[in-house]
């Protein structure tokens, strides 16, 4: 049996099927944040998770332009590993009592789902000009592009000041 549908059988359906997976996920992230800003206790953890919150919404609206452009139904197919990436950080979260301890379990969380996301825009852009649509590649690059700032500024919080009052 194989990882994927039987229905992918060229690189325009592997894409359809990686771009209804980052949707699906992308929600699922928006549905998650929210108990991760109310869990956060340093101010600009919480700060910078509301901010990805609004960019995650935008992210969902680029993504239902891209479905637009390459004509193809606006939907989500389940994915299994944001599903797992989320539980493990809400079982994390609610283990922990040190609230620095907490801040530094939920950087870490959201960092997971971060590089989760950069591997999936990072391959969905390389496919897409692949198939000729490098308007669809521009629009998940910007995508890709708050991703990955997203993750720096994470990076930068954990290792300048949250990794070190949690220690």
């Amino acid at each position: 049996m194989g990882f994927f549908s039987k229905d992918i059988q060229t690189l325009d359906d592997l894409f359809v099927h990686t771009l209804r997976d980052i949707y699906y996920a992308e929600q699922q992230i928006v549905r998650n944040l929210p108990d991760m800003i109310s869990s956060a206790t340093d101010a600009a953890l919480k700060n910078g998770f509301e901010i990805h919150l609004a960019e995650t919404n935008n992210q969902i609206d680029r993504l239902q332009k891209v479905f637009q452009m390459h004509g193809v139904e606006v939907s989500g197919v389940d994915c299994p590993a944001i599903d797992g990436i989320l539980e493990e950080a809400r079982e994390v979260a609610g283990e922990v009592a040190d609230k620095s301890v907490l801040d530094a379990a939920l950087i870490a969380a959201a960092q997971a789902v971060e590089h989760y996301e950069i591997t999936r825009y990072g391959t969905l852009i390389a496919w897409a000009k692949m198939l000729g649509r490098s308007d669809c590649a521009s629009v998940l690059q910007e995508n890709l592009d708050e991703e990955k700032a997203t993750d720096s500024k994470l990076n930068t919080m954990a290792l300048s000041k949250l990794n070190q009052k949690a220690a």
